[in-house]
C-alpha cells in the first residue's frame, strides 16, 4: 500500500478572529498609509497592474488630509453633497429600522458603516449610468435625489407603492433613477449588469453599468459567469464587491478571504482589479471614477473590492451578538465613513461641528416628514392595500385570454358577494 507512512489528510475550516464574548483586538491590523498606492493609467493592461489587487487605496489620512495620486481634488460642493447624502442615508436607516420595530413594516436592512460605498460611487458615476444594486445600496437612490417618500411607500407596501406590494421591503426599483430592481437572489445583478453593458456597447451608446454584491456572494456561480462574459467581451462595467466581513452569520473566510483578497478574483479573469478602503469616501470616489473612465474608454471592466465593515446585523431578522464579538463594530480600525469625511472637510476649513450638528437635525427632520407623508398611504399594520385584481397586472404586455377570464370571474364573484 502506497502512502502508508504519510500523515492523514485534513481539512481547514475557517474561523473568525473573534466570537461572542471575545475582546476584539485589531492591534495586529496594519492600516495602509494614505496616499502610498500609485495610480496607474486608465488604459493600463490588467497584467501590468496585478499588484493593485493586493494593496489598498486610501486617500484620507488620520488627520483628515487628502494624500497621494488618488486624491480626486473634489470641489467643496461635491464633498459637502456626499457628506449630506451619507448623513441622510444614515438618518433614513435609523427611522425605518424603528418603523420595523413598531410593526409598520415586516423587514428592514441598514447599511450602517457602509454609506461611502454607494454614495461616493454614485457621485463618481454619471446619472445615466445604470446601477444594479444589492440590498444595501439605498445610498445610491438617496445620492441621486430620489424621493424618500416613494422609498418609504415601497417599504410599507401601501396604496402608493409603485411596485404594488410585489417586492420585499427595501428591494427598490427606480427606472427613472437608472436603478435596476433589487433581487433577493444573490448575485443575479452581476450578469445582468454585464449584459446591460454589452448591450450598451453593441448600440454604440456611452452609458456604462455598475453592480454591487457582498463578498459572500462572490462564491455564487452567477458572479463567475459575469466575470467570464465581462472579460471575454470587455464589457463597460464596474463590479463592486462590498467586503463588509460578514455574509449573514458566516464570516468572509468562508468565501475565500483567508487565501487572498476579493479584488484578486479579477486576476484569474484577466481584468483590472482594485482594492479600496471602503470607509474612505474620497478613495471610493477616486477608484470608481478611474474604473468608469476605463470602461468609457473601451479599456474593459474593473472589479473593485471595498474593504469595509457591517456595523449592524444583516437585517432586522438577525442578531449579530450570536456569532461575533460585540466590540468589533466600535473597534473597527478603519473608522466610520461619515466621521472621516467630516474630519476632512473640517480640515479644509469648509465645515465645522456646528454646521454638522445642524445638518444632522435637518436630515432627521427631512426623513421624519417623509415618513409622515408616506404613512398617509398606509402601513403594514393596516393590512392589504392593493386591490385583488392587481395580481393580474404588469406581468404580460397583453394579458392572455385565460387570465382575462379568471380576472373577470373573480370580479364578478366579489361583486356578487358585495366585496
Amino acid at each position: 500500500m502506497t502512502g502508508r507512512n504519510l500523515p492523514p489528510l485534513s481539512l481547514h475550516v475557517p474561523e473568525p478572529a473573534f466570537r461572542p464574548g471575545d475582546h476584539a483586538d485589531y492591534s495586529d491590523f496594519e492600516i495602509p498609509v494614505a496616499g502610498a498606492v500609485g495610480r496607474p493609467e486608465v488604459g493600463a493592461k490588467p497584467a501590468d497592474i496585478r499588484d493593485m489587487c493586493y494593496k489598498m487605496i486610501r486617500v484620507v489620512d488620520e488627520e483628515g488630509r487628502a494624500q497621494g495620486p488618488w486624491n480626486p481634488r473634489l470641489a467643496p460642493e461635491t464633498l459637502l453633497g456626499m457628506l449630506r447624502a451619507m448623513a441622510l442615508t444614515r438618518a433614513f436607516d435609523d427611522r425605518l429600522y424603528r418603523a420595523q420595530r413598531q410593526g409598520k413594516t415586516s423587514f428592514y436592512m441598514k447599511c450602517l458603516g457602509e454609506e461611502a460605498t454607494s454614495v461616493a460611487a454614485a457621485h463618481a458615476l454619471d446619472y445615466d449610468d445604470m446601477c444594479f444594486p444589492s440590498y444595501r445600496q439605498q445610498g445610491l437612490l438617496i445620492a441621486r435625489n430620489w424621493s424618500i417618500v416613494d422609498m418609504i411607500n415601497q417599504i410599507y407596501s401601501n396604496t402608493a407603492d409603485r411596485l404594488k406590494g410585489r417586492q420585499l421591503p427595501i428591494m427598490y426599483s427606480a427606472r427613472d433613477a437608472n436603478f435596476f430592481s433589487i433581487s433577493g437572489n444573490l448575485t443575479t445583478q452581476c450578469p445582468q449588469a454585464v449584459g446591460w453593458a454589452m448591450a450598451s456597447a453593441a448600440r454604440g451608446d456611452t452609458r456604462i453599468a455598475a453592480a454591487w454584491c457582498g463578498e459572500g456572494a462572490t462564491a455564487e456561480g452567477d458572479f463567475h459567469s459575469a466575470l467570464t462574459f465581462a472579460s471575454v467581451y470587455r464589457a463597460p462595467v464596474i463590479l463592486n464587491v462590498i467586503n463588509n466581513q460578514w455574509a449573514i452569520s458566516s464570516f468572509s473566510g468562508f468565501a475565500g478571504a483567508e487565501a487572498t483578497t476579493f479584488a484578486a478574483r479579477a486576476i484569474g479573469y484577466g481584468i483590472a482589479g482594485l482594492r479600496v478602503d471602503g470607509n474612505d469616501a474620497l478613495a471610493v470616489y477616486a477608484a470608481t471614477r478611474w474604473a468608469a473612465d476605463r470602461a468609457r474608454g473601451n479599456h474593459g471592466p474593473t472589479l473593485i473590492e471595498h474593504f469595509t465593515y457591517r456595523a449592524e446585523g444583516h437585517s432586522t431578522s438577525d442578531d449579530p451578538s450570536k456569532y461575533r464579538s460585540a466590540e468589533e463594530s466600535s473597534k473597527w480600525p478603519l473608522g466610520d465613513p461619515i466621521a472621516r469625511l467630516k474630519q476632512h472637510v473640517v480640515a479644509l476649513g469648509i465645515w465645522d461641528d456646528e454646521r454638522h450638528a445642524a445638518m444632522d437635525r435637518e436630515v432627521a427632520e427631512q426623513v421624519r416628514t417623509a415618513q409622515r407623508e408616506a404613512e398617509k398611504n398606509g402601513v403594514l399594520q393596516d393590512g392589504l392595500k392593493q386591490p385583488f385584481d392587481s395580481m393580474f397586472e404588469d406581468v404580460f404586455e397583453e394579458m392572455p385570454w385565460h387570465l382575462s377570464e379568471q380576472s373577470a370571474e373573480m370580479l364578478a364573484e366579489r361583486k356578487a358577494a358585495g366585496i
